[in-house]
């Protein structure tokens, strides 16, 4: 600062700076702010770490399989709930172990608990049990990984079943069933958004212990679902899901007798570093028996509603 005299001879304060000096301090402070704003950025964007799309999509399968060496124990239920008429809720726990050799491979198996509880529905015995009720296996093979070039990602899985109570009435019978999948999910936005899809084939043979001759019944069911699956914070997802599916008589959609459409909320939480639940809801809005003319949805071959909850830790 210093004093100066103006054209009417008074004197005046003025402001003298020091122009390189200011311009220098300008580019540091610049410089200091655009450093802070990237560390923000950068730590904001750490937290959303990769994660296993396998388990993020409800009733839907991601591609994921895990890291190599990788072990799980899980306990996943499904429920099925609700009939035409009466009470009906019936329900199927693997108790699951679940390893990773390599990073394309990974196998699940365990054994199977059910329970049912029925009453007063059409053409199902009244039944309140809780069964050990058989064993299921599981083989899942990556072929197309998700990379920097190409946000999509393939897993084809095969999951055969054996089964001593009947999934929907709860009878005692021997049942053998095959399930394949194509699981798909497309990252939309890096570690945050994804849209997953599955096409679904399922085939199994019944029959009956105690009638000596009787033969197989075979049944077969084809769909296709989609679904989306946001993280609202680092640890959690949401989403919702839609599936559609076919039942048909015959092992290869021989003749069609029914189909229904699922359509529910999904959630991922991650419990730990090593621990994560997954649960989901579906419920019928719409489907056709063939049996029932004008019908708008289909409880002949299926519930409802369905719902799934599965709780995991890794080691």
């Amino acid at each position: 600062m210093r004093l100066s005299v103006d054209a009417d001879g008074h004197r005046k304060r003025s402001v003298s700076f020091n122009r390189p000096r200011t311009r220098y301090l300008c580019i540091a402070v610049a410089g200091g702010l655009i450093v802070l704003s990237n560390a923000n950025s950068t730590r904001a964007q750490d937290g959303f770490y990769d994660v296993e799309t396998k388990y993020i999509f409800g009733f839907t399968e991601g591609s994921g399989v895990g890291l190599e060496g990788e072990k799980e124990f899980s306990a996943e239920s499904i429920a099925r709930i609700g009939k035409a008429g009466g009470r009906y809720w019936a329900s199927e726990t693997k108790l699951e172990y679940e390893f990773t050799p390599n990073q394309y491979v990974q196998f699940e198996l365990g054994p199977l608990v059910s329970t049912h509880v029925i009453k007063n529905v059409t053409d199902l015995e009244d039944r309140n049990q809780l069964a050990m009720s058989g064993f299921f296996g599981e083989v899942r093979y990556l072929v197309l990984e998700r990379n920097a070039s190409s946000p999509l990602a393939v897993t084809l899985s095969a999951e055969p079943e054996w089964h001593r109570i009947d999934e929907t009435s709860g009878m005692r019978v021997t049942n053998l069933g095959l399930e394949l999948k194509v699981n798909a999910d497309l990252e939309l936005i890096k570690n945050r958004l994804f849209l997953g899809s599955n096409l679904l084939y399922e085939v199994e043979g019944t029959k009956d212990p105690d009638h000596v001759g009787a033969g197989w019944e075979k049944e077969s069911i084809g769909g296709v679902s989609a679904a989306l699956s946001y993280r609202i914070i680092p640890s959690i997802f949401i989403g919702a899901e839609a599936w559609y599916l076919r039942h048909y008589d015959g092992s290869f959609f021989n003749s069609f007798t029914g189909d229904a459409i699922f359509v529910g909320p999904t959630l991922y939480a991650q419990l730990g570093p090593k621990a994560f639940m997954t649960a989901a809801w579906n419920a019928q809005v719409s489907g056709h028996d063939i049996e029932v003319p004008g019908s708008t949805l289909n409880f002949g071959e299926f519930t409802r509603s369905r719902a799934k909850v599965k709780f995991a830790v890794e080691f």
